[in-house]
């Protein structure tokens, strides 16, 4: 008897009922019918009120948010069965008409004038400048207290791993404790036979007074390399050339010895950091780099150019900084690889940084040492015979290492598809002023978020979240963005479909796009809708072509790298270069595998050269020669937000798989190309097979995502219109009289519904045959959300039974099935990049796991799979 009566087996209350009835000898049938009357309404109403409470329990977030509503909707009804006040077009339309010449100008007066080096009173300012940004452009209410969370805390993960809870924009701040350092005390100085100095070096930038912000911060962040040695060495000088691993190389295969020795170096084409590792592993002290004029291409003294700020050539003392740490073996904390910065981690001593000192100088200072190894003229000691100088060098570096806080501003623009997200980030930390590294970024970013102001004040909502990150601390390592990478690993590889970086909008006269090659179509379209910053005829994508205003000889050496250097990107269909390392898309890309992207507008060998790292990277510098009336900037944000748009509201995401796969090949022929200049015979005939079955398995992708949204958008036609409001055109609706007033509990879940009438102009709530359709739906709804309630199994098949279950009829079943279908599709298109990530990671640098790129493990922050050229390497010192 007690199997009979198990509810478990017996899950039906009509069943429950019979065998009950069967039981127990039948009353009078009118009396019968009275009681039975009464036992289902009180088990019903009984069932019930413990059904709503259940429900409206666990369907409430912790804390919930006022006026948020109990019931969630797919999202495919959510987003396309409610009148969205802008189409793609007119959303389109509205934020290309915000990012301003005139605003962006005034937010880099703002910004640049003055320092902001990362863990500085004035870096925590403007990360709480930037959270007003968020607060004020997108509509949220400042706390009593603000917003500022140790990382790892309570409050901190939620922001982001409670996203699928958010309906309102949200914004905070993300406090990290990485290692990183400050100067104390430096010095340069040639010695006598006495062990005295004979001459020693000023290390203080000039700051003359025609760039007034160059002359008030002239010394306020000394010159130094971020995550140096602390050290004081003395050793004879030999010049290295670039200091990559083949000028070591031919210096060793001359006879020379770096045992002991210091090593000068000129800035470019490999990131600093290696030019410091591979001296230390030759036995050399110490190392010096400068800035040299060959590099400035046409613009120079040599050439008659006068020096800034007067003219457009490079002021002789200035000097770069910038970080010293060994990027291609990790970024980030160098003393939590692989883990977050919290306040309490467990530390390491810090692997991917330099033993030996360094020092950033000035093109002058060089020269005079360059003096000292020649005996003569700076050039005659550029010959890689590894001549060390006649007499000693004393460098001496004192810096102070320990941990310093630093801090992401983050902000998240909740969208109807809760498991989906684009992250658009830009660093904000910068050496000094930064009016092109990183301002002129975060100025285009300022815009991009007032464009995204105005689409929200329109009552646009984005299909996917969009998450906005200031990242912090970049310029010592690429801090910031790690350490969140480092926090939130699993909800980014299960969340997050794109990252869109920005670094420097504004150097000079060229824009150049860098990215997954999955993205490069759509970069393209996007470029070809925004105008030319400068030639309304032209768009933005016909900018890849641009040069600077100016003429003259460049150095031989120099413009044959260049020329090698550009072979590739003159003839590619796209000319969109991939991405290596050296900016926050790195955690994103070569760690998680999440198709990425960057841009800027880079100075060319006739543009001014760019005082990379200085004090002259200045507002006056940025005005004058880098983008004057501040068009580029605008151009820069147009384009970025517009990328933005298209990856966070298209229904199938313009990840391009098959231009991907057959991108492979390209990198396989690199591969057999660089093999036979080493007589390495390499057997590569599986590798090639697998990427053609690649790309067979993209080419039938594409006809899934074709289909999957051709049958989505059928469908969404076919979605029965009879309105259950009365919309009008401005998006308003009215409810009907029987509507009004007080609600069952479930008719108040309908009023979200009936808020308003749909995008694309479909109505989102319909009457079937006299019945709400939707209501005919919430069985489905509330059957999804009896399977998280915490009660018994019965229980939730007893509410099923009541409430209605199986699946939504008609045309709406049919829709969500095809929402379904696109978002498998585009599970696919994510997963590709996520396909390249190996858990073991690349031999010897295990932090990065993406098999088909990588910086270069003696380049920095070029792509291994473009070994041949570098385009980030002129200008940006091979970079951060």
């Amino acid at each position: 008897m007690k199997d009979a009566l198990d509810i478990e087996k017996v899950p039906l209350l009509d069943q429950v009922r019979e065998q009950l009835a069967a039981q127990q000898p039948e009353p009078p049938r009118s009396g019968f019918r009275r009681l039975k009357g009464l036992i289902c309404f009180a088990a019903i109403y009984a069932v019930y009120a413990i059904a709503s409470h259940s429900i409206v329990d666990s369907a409430r977030p912790e804390p919930r948010p006022a006026g948020r509503p109990p019931h969630r909707h797919h999202w495919a009804i959510s987003a396309f069965w409610r009148q969205q006040p802008l189409a793609k077009e007119k959303a389109e339309e509205l934020y290309l008409s915000v990012p301003d010449p005139a605003s962006a100008l005034l937010a880099s007066r703002e910004y640049a004038t003055h320092p902001h080096i990362a863990g500085s009173n004035e870096d925590f300012d403007d990360a709480a400048v930037i959270l007003k940004l968020f607060q004020d452009e997108f509509g949220i209410v400042a706390p009593p207290e603000p917003p500022v969370f140790p990382a790892g805390s309570p409050e901190s993960r939620a922001a982001i791993l409670d996203i699928h809870k958010l309906h309102k924009p949200i914004a905070w701040i993300d406090k990290y404790f990485p290692v990183m350092n400050m100067p104390l005390d430096r010095s340069l100085s040639i010695l006598g036979e006495d062990g005295e100095p004979e001459w020693e070096a000023d290390l203080v930038e000039d700051g003359d007074p025609l760039d007034p912000e160059a002359a008030k911060y002239r010394d306020y962040i000394p010159t130094f390399h971020g995550l140096s040695a602390d050290g004081d060495v003395v050793g004879e000088v030999v010049y290295v050339n670039y200091g990559r691993k083949d000028d070591y190389d031919a210096i060793v295969a001359n006879g020379g010895d770096l045992t002991g020795k210091i090593a000068l170096a000129r800035y470019g084409q490999v990131f600093r950091g290696l030019k410091i590792k591979r001296a230390q592993e030759l036995g050399a002290v110490g190392v010096l780099i400068y800035d040299d004029p060959r590099d400035d291409g046409a613009v120079t003294v040599a050439n008659g150019y006068v020096p800034y700020p007067a003219g457009p050539a490079r002021n002789p003392t200035a000097v770069q900084r910038g970080s010293v740490q060994f990027i291609s073996m990790y970024p980030g904390d160098p003393t939590t690889p692989g883990l977050p910065a919290y306040e309490n981690a467990t530390r390491t001593e810090g692997e991917n940084i330099p033993k030996i000192p360094s020092l950033p100088i000035s093109g002058d200072n060089a020269r005079r040492l360059l003096q000292e190894i020649s005996g003569g003229e700076p050039e005659e000691a550029f010959s890689m015979l590894g001549k060390p100088s006649k007499k000693k060098v004393r460098l001496v570096n004192h810096v102070d290492t320990r941990v310093i806080p630093i801090w992401n501003t983050m902000a998240i623009l909740p969208g109807h598809i809760k498991n989906e997200t684009v992250i658009v980030g830009c660093h904000r930390d910068a050496w000094v002023m930064g009016a092109a590294d990183p301002t002129s970024g975060t100025v285009s970013m300022h815009e991009v978020i007032r464009g995204y102001g105005a689409l929200l004040k329109s009552g646009w909502r984005p299909l996917r979240n969009i998450v906005f990150a200031s990242w912090d601390a970049e310029e010592y390592g690429l801090i910031g963005s790690t350490e969140f990478a480092e926090d939130f690993p699993d909800w980014i590889s299960k969340n997050v479909v794109a990252y869109i970086n920005l670094d420097v909008s504004s150097s000079g006269s060229q824009w150049t796009a860098l990215s997954s090659p999955s993205l490069a179509h759509l970069i393209r379209e996007v470029a070809l809708i925004v105008p030319h910053p400068t030639d309304p005829s032209k768009t933005l994508w016909d900018a890849r072509q641009d040069a600077g205003p100016f003429q003259g000889g460049i150095d031989e050496e120099v413009l044959d790298m260049f020329v090698e250097q550009r072979k590739e990107y003159i003839t590619s269909d796209l000319s969109i270069y991939p991405l290596g390392s050296g900016s926050d898309y790195t955690p994103f890309l070569q760690h998680l595998g999440v198709a990425s992207m960057d841009q800027s507008f880079s100075a060319t060998h006739t543009d001014a050269p760019y005082h990379y790292h200085s004090i002259y990277d200045s507002q006056r510098w940025q005005e004058l020669y880098a983008d004057p009336g501040f068009v580029k900037h605008v151009a820069v944000a147009k384009h970025l937000g517009l990328m933005v748009l298209r990856l966070a509201d298209s229904i199938i995401l313009p990840l391009n798989t098959t231009h991907y796969s057959l991108e492979l090949d390209k990198y396989l022929d690199k591969v057999e190309t660089i093999a036979a200049s080493l007589d390495k015979i390499v057997d590569l005939t599986g590798l090639r097979k697998s990427i053609g079955r690649l790309q067979e398995a993209s080419a039938a992708l594409d006809e899934e995502k074709e289909e999957a949204e051709r049958k989505f958008r059928e469908l969404l036609d076919k979605l029965p219109r009879r309105l259950h409001m009365h919309a009008h055109g401005h998006g308003h609706g009215h409810e009907h009289e029987h509507e009004r007033g007080h609600r069952h509990p479930h008719d108040r879940e309908h009023s979200e519904v009936a808020e308003t009438a749909v995008a694309h102009g479909h109505p989102r709530h319909v009457h079937l045959r006299g019945h709400c359709a939707l209501h005919r739906h919430h069985g489905h709804a509330h059957a999804e959300r009896f399977a998280n309630l915490p009660i018994p199994e019965w229980l939730k098949r007893l509410l099923e039974k009541i409430f209605g279950h199986g699946k939504p009829p008609g045309p709406i079943g049919k829709f969500i099935e095809a929402a379904k279908r696109v978002q498998r599709a585009n599970a696919k298109l994510v997963a590709f990049e996520r396909g390249f990530i190996s858990e073991e990671g690349i031999k010897d640098r295990e932090w990065y796991k993406h098999l088909a790129v990588a910086p270069g493990k003696w380049l920095g922050t070029c792509s291994s799979s473009d070994v041949a050229w570098c385009p980030r390497s002129r200008i940006l010192g091979a970079s951060r």
